[in-house]
């Protein structure tokens, strides 16, 4: 989403890095490159002016100008006013931020109710949260209140069973207020502890929809009323968040798409214009492509400077700690084979988007494209794997020539493909064996890096 946005921030910091002194020309001239590319994002209008604002106020004084440092002082007050204008880390009285949600112990039910248009992704989003409580211990519902939507109680009672997460529904039912009894009772008697009401949307705000939602909100007083909006409607998510507040009142906001490449104004815009927190982003069509918003992350990766953090959480979701240091035991005794290599295939496939993944290293943003990535290759190596014994995963160097020939045909490539394979095995396991013994030496891993990427 912030790939053009990153990239011409990055030039707008050329004005001042590296510089042992800059002046206020300097800082006026990367302010100004900033504000252009906020507006080519579609930034709201009224942010960009109190970012600029507040961002030349802070530069220019003493603390930057005097600075052992100038060019990365100015750097962080721009990281840090993009934390401010995404969201806001700063805990409330409960110890929470603001970007969690506030809800109640397993021992009671909460409620969280989903609002939004059609069209914004809002039943999904039930379907990925409840999966996501689901995952971090909770025991959630899942309430068929869309009664206008054709087939919406439909696909709601799809992404249930996909997720595994009970749903109350009643098919033919016009009141959601009595669909959400129903569903209250049945939580009570099943130990459930958090109910997500999927409400009913329109193509537009109408009094209609909003008179029902304030019948739904009166009877379930919810802990949290999330708005689904789609980040690919730009500023419209923005004035409909408004518009929801006004009218029924809203804790936070989910912004879906935030894969696309949409130029993520409105991501930026929300939290300043509504007031209210953006807590979770859609990355993608499948249930767990789910994400809690973390300003300061992402306020890292539109400076092009990764979010480490999110790329770990990420893997620690399918690879335990456990393996992990069985691999790290068989790349320091050599004894890392083919069987090894297919489970990284298959955990960097989990893991999801190759390119979501390069964003997230410090540097990578915007430096390869989607087209680059020969994701085909991916599939290539673990079909020729698969197509292999266990005794051959094991032991490689067993697979001559016949071996060869079966397992191209096993794996609908061909004979070149294999031994190309193979011998990229041999190269990565050189390079695990030097890379398992400097590892054990910090002075040595650091001549290599000077040796190989001109560190100094």
């Amino acid at each position: 989403m912030f790939d053009k946005l990153t990239q011409k921030i990055s030039d707008a910091f050329r004005f001042v890095a590296g510089k042992s002194t800059i002046t206020e020309k300097n800082i006026d001239d990367a302010v100004e490159a900033i504000k252009m590319a906020l507006l080519e994002a579609d930034v709201n209008l009224r942010v960009v002016r109190r970012f600029v604002n507040s961002t030349i106020e802070e530069a220019k004084g003493e603390k930057v100008l005097r600075s052992v440092d100038p060019g990365q002082q100015f750097v962080k007050i721009v990281h840090d006013k993009l934390v401010s204008f995404l969201g806001d880390t700063a805990p409330l009285a409960n110890g929470r931020s603001a970007q969690e949600l506030q809800l109640k112990g397993p021992d009671t039910i909460s409620t969280i109710l989903m609002l939004g248009l059609q069209g914004s992704g809002k039943t999904t989003s039930s379907a990925k949260l409840a999966l996501r409580l689901k995952k971090e211990g909770r025991k959630p519902l899942l309430v068929a209140c869309d009664l206008v939507r054709p087939a919406a109680i439909e696909q709601l009672s799809v992404l249930a069973k996909q997720i595994d997460v009970p749903i109350c529904k009643e098919e033919g039912a016009a009141d959601p207020v009595k669909v959400y009894k129903a569903a209250l009772d049945y939580a009570k008697k099943n130990l459930l502890d958090t109910m997500i009401i999927d409400t009913t949307g329109r193509l537009q705000i109408d009094e209609p929809m909003m008179q029902e939602l304030g019948r739904l909100k009166e009877a379930s007083k919810p802990d949290e009323l999330l708005l689904v909006a789609d980040a690919m409607t730009g500023q419209s998510a923005v004035d409909i968040a408004k518009t929801f507040d006004e009218k029924i009142g809203l804790t936070g906001v989910v912004l879906t798409k935030f894969d696309s490449d949409t130029r993520g104004g409105a991501a930026l815009s929300l939290k300043t214009v509504s007031g209210k927190a953006l807590k979770f982003v859609g990355t993608g069509e499948k249930p767990e492509d789910f994400e809690p918003f973390h300003p300061d992350r992402v306020a890292g990766r539109i400076l092009g400077m990764g979010d480490v953090v999110s790329l770990v959480e990420k893997a620690q979701e399918v690879i335990n700690q456990e393996d992990a240091l069985k691999l790290q035991k068989k790349m320091e005794k050599e004894t890392f084979t083919l069987e090894d290599w297919l489970e990284q295939l298959r955990s960097v496939k989990k893991m999801g988007s190759l390119s979501k993944m390069l964003e997230m290293i410090p540097g990578m943003a915007g430096q390869v494209n989607e087209e680059d990535l020969d994701k085909a290759d991916l599939v290539r190596q673990e079909a020729i794997i698969s197509s292999m014994t266990r005794k051959e995963r094991g032991n490689h160097l067993m697979i001559g020539p016949s071996r060869r020939a079966r397992i191209a045909r096993g794996s609908g490539t061909s004979v070149a493909e294999v031994a190309r394979l193979l011998k990229k095995f041999d190269k990565m396991k050189t390079v695990m064996k030097k890379m398992s013994k400097l590892g054990k030496n910090p002075q040595g891993m650091q001549a290599m890096l000077r040796g190989r990427s001109g560190f100094h």
